[in-house]
């Protein structure tokens, strides 16, 4: 893939980069430039030295891919009206960060509430209530779809991965659905909180190490976001209203494993990287009324000095190099975060059209976000070799090798 070279010790000097950086802003301003510091998952953090590689991944199937998003429809210029009535007067606050809703690179999110419902005060039974409910609903949908593409039922499924972090579901999704859906007695269940936006990445990952440790088993990945309900619309901190201009609610589903050689791709290899000292960059502050976003100004240029060392890290871990990747498949956090991407690794700006393009339609839907561009590059057609790249609260950028 054309662009820079992860370097060789990338790592090192990339950090002592971020952290001259991190203090000159500090010391520069304490002003919100809302755009320059969102993300749900984005910002790759300084790659550490590891002493020992994780076991390679047996090479599995991708079978199928389906996305589903909810049924209330909210255009950018609506979404910044309905911001003004709710923060209007608070220390100024829209005021000082309106222009985040202008320069968002979206066009329209949707929901799973209509717009009276983000009116009225809710406290957290309330948001999570509506979470199950829809979260159920969309659940089904994007795995109905994965299946049917697949050409499976869902008793063929073998084991299920869930991925969710925007609410609490004791009995898991997948056992909730479980019933009505026709999955066997006997499928193996394996839900996940708190990887936030790299949990599509990470999720997807996850189910195919499963599916790879039982050749022929098939495994279904779900991930659902009802971010818009999570977001604290009485708050006074900026990050909420940053939230509100930015995150919308999805779901995506895909089914992995069966036989070799079959499918849309093969996932061949997947990573992690996990920095210490890292917790506050991103993710929740769990609060009376309910979660509040955890955001750090710092973000992007985090992202620009360390994006290139983690992917360095990462195919050195899959023994490939970078001249071998075709395309990046990336989570777009944001406006801001897509072109620091391309800045960090020297791609020709409007190289990640597809990212553009999700968010323009879509938002941050957080996990689902980064498969919804990987439906949109099936549909154009998948290069050879695709490097999938989200980084989420840990803080961890997860990366997962495909294959056609």
């Amino acid at each position: 893939m054309k662009g820079r070279p992860p370097p060789e010790g990338a790592a090192l000097s990339a950090l002592e980069e971020f952290a001259e950086q991190a203090a000159s802003a500090q010391q520069a301003s304490s002003h919100w430039d809302a755009f320059d510091f969102i993300i749900f998952s984005c910002a790759p953090p300084p790659r550490t030295a590891s002493c020992r590689k994780p076991p390679p991944l047996r090479p599995v199937p991708l079978l199928s891919l389906a996305t589903a998003t909810p049924p209330f429809r909210l255009p950018q210029a609506e979404a910044k009206a309905l911001s003004r009535d709710l923060f209007e007067g608070r220390k100024g606050l829209f005021e000082r960060l309106s222009g985040v809703f202008d320069n968002a690179g979206i066009e329209g999110r949707d929901l799973v509430a209509p717009v009276d419902w983000y009116r009225e005060p809710h406290g957290y039974e309330s948001r999570n209530r509506l979470y199950l409910e829809s979260s159920e609903a969309l659940f089904e949908t994007a795995a109905a779809a994965a299946l049917e593409r697949a050409g499976l039922k869902a008793s063929d499924i073998d084991g299920i991965v869930t991925v969710s972090t925007t609410g609490i579901a004791t009995p898991s999704l997948e056992a909730r659905v479980a019933p009505r859906m026709g999955f066997r007695d006997n499928v193996r269940r394996v839900p996940l909180f708190g990887l936030g936006c790299a949990g599509g990445v990470g999720g997807l990952a996850t189910a195919a190490r499963l599916a790879g440790s039982e050749p022929g088993s098939r495994w279904l990945f779900v991930t659902i976001e009802t971010c818009s309900i999570s977001i604290r619309l009485d708050s006074d901190d900026p990050a909420s209203l940053v939230a509100t201009a930015l995150f919308g609610d999805g779901a995506a589903a895909c089914v992995v494993g069966g036989a070799e050689g079959t499918g849309l791709a093969t996932i061949t290899r997947a990573g992690e990287r996990l920095w210490p000292d890292t917790l506050g960059i991103m993710g929740w502050r769990v609060e009376d009324p309910g979660f509040a976003v955890v955001f750090d100004r710092a973000i992007p240029p985090f992202i620009t000095a360390e994006l290139n060392g983690a992917v360095a890290g990462l195919l050195a871990d899959f023994g490939r190099e970078w001249s071998d990747i075709d395309r990046l498949c990336c989570h777009p956090g944001g406006a801001k975060v897509i072109q620091a991407i391309e800045e960090a690794m020297t791609l020709e700006p409007g190289t990640l059209d597809l990212e553009r393009e999700v968010l323009r339609d879509h938002g941050n839907m957080s996990a689902p976000t980064v498969l919804f561009v990987l439906d949109r590059l099936l549909g154009r057609g998948l290069p050879n070799t695709v490097l999938m790249t989200a980084f989420g609260p840990g803080f961890t950028c997860a990366g997962m090798l495909l294959q056609r």
